[in-house]
């Protein structure tokens, strides 16, 4: 019954997108713009047909709103907020600078945008009363970060559905890209409640302007001098290595950190949230125990490690559990080794809010290792780690960003996996957990990063990435 109305919500959804593509379409060119950033910036109007009614066919849309659950309180819509961004001065010298007509938004971005901007507003869980009871004040919260590789996210939620004590988990998919494939994927989804929320400063909702490309943008290796002479937008701001930004690798670091701040403060029903959060991403894979053992490492945090930042559920070395199914260890952070499956509490977040314009400022387009510059220039001490042994989350991601292979094998991968989880079976969900190697005394053990990546160097992406505090 549920697929048959899903399949009905869909038919619904892809009709409401052709009606408003068609008054887009009819308003000619005195349509207004939607939602721009960071120029002429205008809300989408709450109750518009696209917006209402998209959100209400989505994939991710469920019979149970979120506003049955904050009656009290519920906020108005967000409003974007116009913000005014530094871009280069004119060319200092006489050259003639041709104006490069501002391209028009096409139909289907428009409706992308109204469609996240509501859906981020709407909050709505999906199987929430399904899973009420199961699910307490301050159970797990398990955050994924979403590209567009279906195929891994396919092979995460596999694994999340054999997790021992899944039911009682909020899980939460955050979107930088559109897709029904992608939506069917968390669609198919009932072993827990489920959230998504969407990115709304994607490559794909700006795809002609900033944050995505603008065509004004500067050439990524043209010399400062003669991108000056070209008058090109961002002229002024090439990164440490004099290259200009390219948004795909700028949107990693901006969906991050936007995400981040989403979830601990703009999620409603996790406003007084005291337990944890646990990021992870579209290619992960997850061990059966590993919601049984972060519970348990929760519990040996409050009673051996109360400074201990960061729980860890596994780094890219260790794979054996012989012997080391029952152990952790606690040593200073390292963004190599301790970037997936990371945990933390609202004490956490907080610091890191803190250093907002030290990791948006940073000229690396990396988050983890911008993170890793703040554990010794911002944040009060260096970040300490708990961190499984014997790993409870694989990375199955054998391409992407940082992988080059011309062809991706999931299913492989996903193989070599379970035949580690298989033999190592007898192993899992220990009775207790052990502390076995403590870092040396404190202030020891803190790590820089060894050199700057770069691709982070043009002032509108730092002012973006400082406004994810107060746009929402």
């Amino acid at each position: 019954m549920r697929f048959r109305i899903y399949k009905r919500k869909v038919v619904i959804l892809t009709l409401v997108v052709v009606v408003c593509g068609f008054a887009v379409w009819s308003n000619g060119s005195k349509q207004k713009k939607v939602a721009v950033f960071p120029k002429e910036a205008e809300p989408v109007k709450k109750g518009s047909s696209s917006s209402s009614s998209s959100s209400s066919s989505s994939s991710s849309s469920s019979s149970s709103s979120s506003s049955s659950n904050n009656n009290n309180n519920q906020p108005q819509p967000p409003v974007q907020v116009q913000t005014t961004v530094p871009v280069s001065r004119k060319p200092t010298n006489e050259t003639h600078v041709e104006k490069v007509a501002k391209p028009e938004i096409d139909n289907t971005t428009l409706v992308y945008r109204s469609i996240v901007f509501q859906l981020n507003f709407d909050q709505t869980i999906r199987n929430e009363e399904k899973f009420r009871a199961a699910r307490h004040k301050d159970d797990l919260v398990v955050v994924v970060q979403v590209h567009n590789r279906p195929e891994y996210l396919r092979l995460l939620v596999d694994s999340l559905r054999k997790v021992r004590g899944v039911e009682s988990i909020l899980l939460i998919f955050s979107h930088d890209f559109w897709s029904p494939e992608i939506n069917q994927v968390v669609a198919s989804i009932d072993f827990c409640s489920v959230l998504q929320i969407f990115f709304p400063f994607s490559m794909q909702l700006y795809p002609q302007e900033f944050p995505g490309n603008d065509p004004k943008d500067c050439p990524r290796d043209i010399p400062k001098k003669d991108a000056l002479k070209m008058g090109c937008i961002n002229a002024e701001y090439p990164d440490s290595f004099g290259h200009y930004r390219e948004a795909k690798f700028s949107q990693t670091k901006h969906h991050w950190w936007w995400k981040l701040h989403f979830v601990w403060d703009r999620v409603r029903v996790l406003k007084d949230h005291q337990g944890l959060v646990l990021l992870i991403e579209e290619d992960h894979y997850l061990a059966p125990d590993f919601y049984h053992v972060l519970k348990m490492m929760g519990t040996l945090k409050r009673e051996q490690c109360p400074d201990c930042n960061i729980l860890s559920l596994g780094s890219y070395g260790h794979i054996g559990y012989t012997s080391k199914a029952n152990r952790v260890e606690v040593k200073a952070w390292k963004s190599t080794e301790h970037n997936m499956g990371m945990a933390l509490y609202r004490q956490t977040y907080q610091q890191l809010i803190q250093c907002t314009d030290t990791f948006c400022t940073y000229d690396d387009y990396n988050w983890d290792w911008s993170l890793q510059h703040l554990t010794v220039t911002c944040l009060p001490a260096f970040w300490k780690v708990m961190v499984c042994e014997a790993p409870r989350i694989f990375h199955a991601g054998d391409c992407g960003m940082h992988h080059k292979k011309s062809t991706c094998m999931p299913s492989s991968q996903k193989t070599k996996i379970d035949n580690v989880l298989q033999s190592s079976g007898n192993q899992l969900f220990p009775k207790g957990l052990l502390i076995t190697k403590r870092l040396p005394a404190n202030g020891a053990g803190a790590v820089a990063p060894h050199v700057k990546n770069g691709g982070w160097g043009d002032i509108r992406d730092h002012e973006l990435c400082k406004s994810y505090l107060r746009l929402q």
